[in-house]
């Protein structure tokens, strides 16, 4: 069992060292910070978490005139969307979750937003592909700095039976972000349209798309500077070592015991990465191409989807997400051990015919209608899945296995997702008009797979909660 630190003992609400160099060990039976102010900071987390988005998915409206003025393909545009961002993401990722697990997490997140912001606006500096390519890749780095340090945050201000929902409003920001990204381009874009180039003040001439990337990355160091008013929590099932004094201290894990203890548990959380990599390869080929569907094969104009699909995804993407860790919760409540899987699986089969169906029907109105339920389906895994690796991994771990996890779920979902959709557009049915047809395959086939895996995973999910209880007792 923990034991507190002589300073926690005698005031168990004292703030904590905010270096974390050693934390003090709390007791876990200490109370968790205030439910406003831990409200207060998932808001924060959000909304950084939102303006990532608008970041990122800003340029799934402007696929037209970017392959138009750059001169590119389908595939090419979908590794701008996709791989160029994600390779990066992923990768950086990995010892970024480290640092998270004995540093700042608030600064971590601070210096991303930073970062992403700059990058996002040099998009707008972009005249050729390669140029706009290593932008993307700057916004990929900045980005793998926020969900990490946030996971691990989350986990240490709300208790288990509560973590769950908290994550699903953290990941809110997801669809709030793209939402607004698909509103807020299709707002632009109809404003530019017909206008070739802009003069703007020291960048000088530019593409009218470029203007874009400029509008959304800057004001994103102001999140930066929010971030400042997020406190550490107290970090709570830490292994601990007893000192000379004889007080308690987190031990310092070594990179070869993660990696142990994740081998160990290499089962739940193989099933758990790959099964909710897979929803979210079909979410995230849908939500980059569907835009592009509309636009082919539906006629409607890049402003009329923006805000269409804007709507969807700051609706049903919003109650899913939040829908879907409440689920976990309630799941967990009654006995469900593995409930925060069960959802996954759930999401997955109930996705299968509005995955399919949704690019089949000829009516675009019927095509948007369905899109409602293909995105409530697809996002609820995104407050489930986080919190549920948090459950199974100890204290001084969570940042790494989240970093691992977001390694295997963005580079199959965010990395191959788009491109999947692509290929199959261009090599298998070889017309830019059938990207229907493509997104229609892509989700019949990973869906079933998605809840094959997540059925495999629940077993080991299980034996690994007891796993977790015996390391840090």
């Amino acid at each position: 069992m923990s034991v507190r630190s002589e300073s926690v003992a005698r005031n168990p609400a004292s703030k904590p060292d905010t270096t974390e160099q050693n934390p003090a060990v709390a007791d876990d039976a200490a109370p968790y910070p205030g439910a406003g102010y831990a409200w207060y900071v998932v808001g924060v987390l959000m909304l950084a978490y939102t303006i990532s988005f608008i970041d990122r998915q800003i340029l799934n409206l402007l696929v037209g005139p970017i392959k138009r003025d750059l001169g590119i393909s389908d595939t090419e545009m979908s590794l701008l969307a996709g791989l160029a961002f994600a390779l990066f993401y992923t990768f950086l990722g990995l010892p970024i979750g480290r640092m998270v697990d004995k540093r700042s997490r608030r600064t971590i997140i601070a210096v991303g937003i930073v970062v992403w912001s700059l990058f996002t606006a040099a998009c707008g500096l972009a005249t050729k592909f390669w140029h706009l390519f290593l932008a993307r890749v700057g916004v990929g780095v900045g980005e793998a700095a926020l969900s990490p340090a946030a996971y691990s945050l989350v986990a240490d201000y709300f208790p288990p039976n509560r973590m769950g929902t908290a994550m699903g409003v953290y990941n809110m920001g997801i669809f709030v972000g793209s939402g607004l990204a698909y509103i807020f381009g299709g707002l632009v874009i109809g404003m530019v349209s017909g206008t070739e180039h802009m003069v703007l003040p020291v960048v000088g001439e530019v593409f009218a798309w470029q203007v874009v990337f400029f509008v959304v990355g800057l004001p994103g160091i102001l999140v930066a500077l929010l971030m400042f008013t997020v406190r550490e929590p107290i970090r709570r099932g830490l292994k601990a070592v007893r000192q000379a004094d004889g007080t308690m201290k987190a031990e310092d894990v070594p990179i070869g015991e993660v990696i142990r203890y994740i081998g160990a548990n290499a089962s739940a959380v193989l099933c758990h990465n790959i099964g909710f990599a897979l929803l979210a390869l079909v979410g995230y080929g849908v939500a980059t191409w569907l835009p592009s569907f509309f636009i082919r094969v539906h006629g409607w104009t890049p402003a009329e989807i923006g805000f269409a699909f804007g709507i969807v995804q700051l609706t049903a993407g919003v109650i899913g997400v939040i829908g879907g860790g409440w689920l976990g919760d309630v799941l967990k409540a009654r006995g469900h051990a593995d409930g925060r899987l069960r959802v996954g699986m759930m999401a997955a089969v109930l996705g299968v015919p509005f995955a399919v169906g949704m690019p089949m029907v000829e009516d675009g109105n019927l095509a948007l209608a369905l899109s409602i339920g293909s995105t409530l389906f697809f996002t609820m895994c995104f407050g489930a899945a986080p919190a549920a690796i948090a459950e199974i991994m100890p204290n001084q771990m969570r940042g790494q296995a989240s970093a691992v996890y977001l390694f295997i779920v963005n580079l199959i979902g965010l990395g191959l997702g788009p491109t999947a959709v692509a290929l199959a557009t261009d090599f298998i049915f070889m017309d830019e008009n059938m990207v229907g047809y493509s997104l229609a395959l892509i989700g019949g086939i990973a869906l079933p797979i998605s809840a094959l895996v997540l059925w495999l995973g629940c077993g080991p999910y299980r034996r690994s909660l007891d796993k977790v209880k015996a390391y840090t007792a």
